[in-house]
């Protein structure tokens, strides 16, 4: 299974540098600069703050792997969810945060990358003053996330 998570990981990072390097890096408004577009704002209630989402692939029926692209303005986070296939989280600028339910909140910088386990409660999002952007792979194969609760101010600020 590793070696199955492993060679996706690596099919996605590059294949998708090479279908992508021609998309010239664009800015947000809070100033993050990444190699793959904003996308549009996110409108459903499943995150505090204001945060974008641009689809890179759409998962189906031959892979059933999606991935998105988030820009979370400072402050911007998720709802406490999981994932029943796990998720994989590429940083790829800006700060951020990233919490499992009943672990230490912890901190995310360019370059770092979070394995989230299938049906384990977390959440990510930016950090209160910096914007953060971070490519998710999530495996859909045994479902869709499952949102939960919203994360509190206590537990954002702890």
């Amino acid at each position: 299974m590793k070696n199955i998570v492993l060679l996706i990981v690596a099919f996605f990072v590059t294949g998708l540098s090479g279908s992508f390097a021609q998309v010239k890096q664009t800015s947000s408004r809070s100033g993050t600069t990444s190699a793959f577009p904003r996308g549009e704002k996110i409108t459903n209630d499943n995150f505090t703050g204001t945060a974008y989402l641009k689809m890179l692939v759409e998962a189906d029926s031959l892979n059933p792997t999606s991935v998105g692209n988030v820009t979370f303005e400072p402050g911007a986070r998720t709802k406490w969810h999981l994932h029943p296939g796990g998720q994989i989280l590429l940083v790829m600028e800006g700060v951020g945060y990233y919490q499992e339910k009943g672990q230490a909140k912890k901190i995310l910088r360019k370059g770092d990358v979070i394995k989230c386990p299938p049906n384990l409660p977390h959440w990510h999002g930016a950090s209160a003053d910096t914007a953060f952007v971070q490519v998710a792979l999530t495996n859909r194969h045994l479902g869709n996330p499952v949102w939960l609760q919203a994360v509190t101010e206590e537990e954002y600020n702890k």
